[in-house]
C-alpha cells in the first residue's frame, strides 16, 4: 500500500544566536491511512520538532534538506492556497498543551466555529449546530453551555477534548498529536485516547502520535519509532518492541519504566544526560551512555540496520545483542555499573 505521509532524509537547522544548529538529522519515516504510528524518545530528542515540519510550522530561517511527502505531494512545495489547504484540511495538529493553545479571551463556539466558517464557508449557525455535534462526539455534555464558555472555565481534560474536537472538524485525513495526554491524570487519559481512537476509525484518519509512555504507544499505536538526538534509531511494531527491543537504547527506556507486578529495589537508569541533535559526538550519538559501546561505535553514525521482517535499528552489535538486551540492561537484581555506584555512594552517607 501507498504511504500516505513519506518522510525521507529530513535534517532540520535553527538559528540559535546567530548560529544555526542542527535539531534533526536524516529522519526517515511512513505513515499510511488509518494507521497509527508512534515517536518516542526522551525531552530533546526531535519529537515535536519532527511534527512541526510535517506540519510546515518552523521558525524563520530554518534550514530544512530532505522531503516530505503528503499523498505524492512535496510539502515544501506548497504555497499559497495549496499550502492553506494542507494545513486547514489535510492535516490537523492536536498539541500538548491545551489551554497554551486556545485564546484565553474568545469562547469555545468562536474556537470551534472559526475554521469551519472560514475553510468550509458553512454559515454561522450550521457552524455552530456542527460544533455541539462535535462536543457531543467527543463525551461533553450540555455542548450548548460549553460554547458560551471560556478556556479558563474548563478542566483540562475538557479543553483536550474541545482540542481534539477541533482538530477533526474539517475530517483531516492526518492527525499530528503532540503529547496530547501529558498534562492529564490517568483515568481522563483513557478517556481521551478512546476519543481519539474512536474518531480515527469513524473517519479513516492516520495518526501520527508522540508520547514519552511506552506502555500507551505500545497500546494504541501500530508501529513505535524511537529517537535519539535527532535521529531514528529503531522502528519496531509496537507490541515486539516491548519484547524484544533493538537498539540498547530502546532497551534502557523499557527497563526504566515500572511494572505493576514486578517488585524493583530500584529502577535502571540511563547514565549520563540526554544529547541533543547538534551535541552528538561524532559517530553512534548513544556511545557515550551505552553499556555495550565499542570504539567501532564511536568512529562513524551508524546507518540502519534492518533486521529482517521484524524492524530496523541504529546499531552496529545488533548481530551480536539481538534476543539479549533486555536480559543484560541491568534488570531485576543485575545491576549496572552505574547504579552500583550509586548504591555505595548511598551506603557510605
Amino acid at each position: 500500500m501507498t504511504a500516505l505521509l513519506n518522510v525521507n532524509g529530513l535534517t532540520v537547522k535553527l538559528p540559535v544566536m546567530g548560529e544555526l544548529r542542527t535539531v534533526l538529522r536524516d529522519v526517515d519515516l511512513e505513515l499510511e491511512a488509518g494507521k497509527t504510528l508512534g515517536l518516542v524518545g526522551e525531552s530533546g530528542s526531535g519529537k515535536s520538532m519532527t511534527v512541526r515540519t510535517i506540519a510546515r510550522l518552523l521558525p524563520d530561517g530554518a534550514d530544512v534538506k530532505g522531503h516530505v511527502r503528503f499523498d505524492g505531494a512535496e510539502v515544501f512545495d506548497l504555497r499559497g492556497e495549496a499550502l492553506r489547504r494542507y494545513r486547514a484540511g489535510d492535516v490537523s495538529m492536536v498539541f500538548q498543551d491545551a489551554r497554551a493553545h486556545t485564546n484565553p479571551v474568545r469562547r469555545m463556539g468562536d474556537f470551534l466555529t472559526e475554521a469551519l466558517c472560514t475553510n468550509d464557508r458553512m454559515p454561522r449557525r450550521a457552524a455552530e449546530a456542527k460544533a455541539i455535534q462535535l462536543l457531543a462526539d467527543v463525551g461533553i455534555s450540555d455542548p450548548e453551555r460549553r460554547l458560551r464558555q471560556y478556556p479558563h472555565e474548563l478542566s483540562g481534560g475538557l479543553l483536550q477534548r474541545v482540542m481534539i474536537a477541533a482538530s477533526v472538524a474539517v475530517r483531516p485525513r492526518l492527525i499530528l498529536a503532540d503529547e496530547p495526554t501529558t498534562a492529564l491524570d490517568v483515568t481522563t487519559q483513557a478517556e481521551v485516547m478512546s476519543i481519539l481512537a474512536r474518531m480515527q476509525a469513524e473517519y479513516g484518519m492516520a495518526v501520527l502520535f508522540i508520547t514519552h509512555d511506552l506502555e500507551l504507544a505500545g497500546a494504541v499505536c501500530d508501529d513505535t519509532i524511537v529517537l535519539y538526538a535527532g535521529q531514528v534509531v529503531e522502528r519496531q511494531r509496537s507490541t515486539q518492541l516491548h519484547r524484544d527491543p533493538l537498539h540498547p537504547y530502546t532497551a534502557a527506556l523499557v527497563q526504566a519504566r515500572p511494572e505493576i507486578g514486578h517488585r524493583a529495589r530500584r529502577l535502571p537508569a540511563i547514565p549520563g544526560h540526554p544529547t541533543t541533535a547538534y551535541e552528538a559526538p561524532g559517530g553512534c550519538a548513544f556511545a557515550p551512555r551505552c553499556r555495550f559501546a565499542q570504539d567501532a561505535c564511536r568512529r562513524a553514525v551508524p546507518s540502519l540496520l534492518q533486521i529482517g521482517e521484524q524492524g530496523s535499528t541504529r546499531c552496529i552489535r545488533m548481530p551480536d545483542l539481538h534476543g539479549r538486551l533486555l536480559a543484560t540492561t541491568g534488570a531485576g537484581d543485575e545491576a549496572s555499573d552505574h547504579q552500583r555506584a550509586d548504591a555505595a555512594e548511598e551506603a557510605t552517607r
